[in-house]
């Protein structure tokens, strides 16, 4: 008798029906698996994909490595205990190439300046280098027990001091202003009434950074508008003085936002004449 399947026809239907049935499932099963996976990846990591995207905008830096010197900093921790000093390796894989001349402080004139070197090759702030760019924006935190990265339910700028974006930027904000050299500009804005607050990265950080050894000049140009209620002669401009290294000397100029767009947007004319 020759070896073969015997089974009646319609039993060997039934068997190929089944088989097909479970190959389809599989196959089923191995889609939802895959688009199950890349949608958990792109739920959990937006805030990697965002700072490598942003990194690779910038040659000559593994992107990989920085990011991990950077989740180091916070994975694992209570996100209301996150110190300055956590972001020492962040900043140690990034270090700012000093720009003597060039380099532009603010503080609540994000906007204006933003525009102003966006439009115009002259300055540069902390976010237009990469230490600064990478997150620029963005909301972060870890958990206790968790090695995950999380973009909400993190606590607010105001809710505790060591908080992992608060740190953050007084970290890379003072390793800024330690590289800070030549002829040094800020601004400031003249539509409050204490242009340079105690409480501001720039009075409580950057300007402590200051050194006479690399600094030649702090040049304010103070934002007006027709709402301007502080001038040069303001006090806390008077505190902004006392606080300087000896040896940098202070200038200070009112500058309405009006003539700061109309600059912007007029390539041919020198960066210094727009003040």
């Amino acid at each position: 008798m020759e070896r073969g399947d015997h089974r009646p026809p319609e039993k060997k239907r039934r068997s190929r029906c089944v088989v097909l049935s479970v190959v389809a499932l599989l196959l089923l099963v191995v889609i939802v698996a895959i688009v199950l996976g890349v949608t958990l990846q792109s739920n959990t990591d937006p805030l990697k994909t965002t700072f490598k995207a942003r990194c690779e905008e910038f040659k000559g830096y593994d992107c990989e490595k920085i990011w991990g010197a950077f989740e180091q900093a916070y994975v694992g921790r209570d996100p209301c205990k996150v110190p300055m000093e956590a972001y020492d390796p962040f900043i140690a894989a990034t270090p700012i190439k000093p720009a003597c001349n060039r380099m532009m402080f603010w503080s609540k004139t994000k906007d204006v300046v933003h525009d102003f070197t966006e439009k115009r090759d002259c300055f540069l702030t902390l976010e237009d280098t990469l230490l600064g760019s990478v997150l620029d924006g963005l909301t972060w935190c870890g958990k206790e027990g968790s090695s995950e990265t999380f973009t909400t339910d993190c606590p607010g700028w105001t809710d505790c001091a060591n908080n992992t974006v608060r740190s953050f930027w007084n970290r890379v904000s003072a390793a800024f202003a330690d590289v800070a050299c030549g002829d040094v500009t800020a601004m400031l804005n003249g539509s409050i009434v204490t242009p340079f607050s105690p409480t501001s990265i720039f009075a409580s950080i950057e300007v402590k950074r200051f050194d006479s050894a690399r600094m030649r000049s702090l040049n304010v140009v103070l934002i007006t508008q027709k709402d301007t209620v502080s001038n040069c002669t303001n006090a806390s401009l008077k505190d902004l003085q006392k606080e300087l290294d000896q040896g940098i000397k202070y200038n200070c100029k009112e500058v309405s936002e009006t003539q700061i767009e109309e600059c912007s947007s007029n390539p041919e004319k020198p960066c210094g004449a727009c003040w």
